[in-house]
């Protein structure tokens, strides 16, 4: 096989990987809220509850592409022929998926799950990155939204 046609399959494979979906057990992720520079309703309340939550965050693909191409061209250095080229497709597949795992493993931060009762007798949970504030039971604090997206600050 010339070194072209290794290039461009080790290409094609790494980019039909990182399409491919990857299915993590666990809770679903949460997307970071970054509050808009624009008026925002509030309401207030008492936390009742905290707990500590992992928050998962997307994966772009770049990853999985990434080590595509380097288990590729790690396994196009191993044997001739037909080995090699079960050895090239092998290492497109396992680099994809560590690529993926690193990916998903850089991207993931601690957060809290906040249970709260509102002033207005509601009661709501709130997951949110934790961003050191240290909520604790009783705490008074604001439940901020816009357009379906909450944040718990004091």
């Amino acid at each position: 096989m010339s070194t072209i046609a290794r290039v461009l399959t080790i290409g094609a494979c790494a980019t039909l990987a990182a399409c491919a979906p990857v299915y993590v057990a666990g809770p679903p992720p949460y997307a970071p809220f970054y509050p808009p520079t624009r008026m925002l309703a509030v309401e207030v309340g008492v936390v009742e509850a905290v707990r500590p939550v992992v928050l998962e965050g997307g994966e772009s693909g770049g990853g999985a592409f990434g080590g595509s191409l380097l288990g590729g061209l790690a396994g196009s250095a191993v044997g001739a022929g037909a080995g090699n080229a079960a050895a090239i497709i092998g290492g497109i597949f396992l680099g994809a998926l560590a690529g993926s795992a690193i990916e998903r493993d850089a991207n993931r931060r601690p957060g809290l799950e906040l249970t709260l009762h509102l002033d207005s007798g509601r009661n709501a949970t709130i997951v949110q990155a934790d961003a050191g504030e240290g909520f604790r039971p009783g705490d008074r604090v604001r439940l901020l939204s816009d357009r379906g997206a909450w944040r718990v600050v004091r």
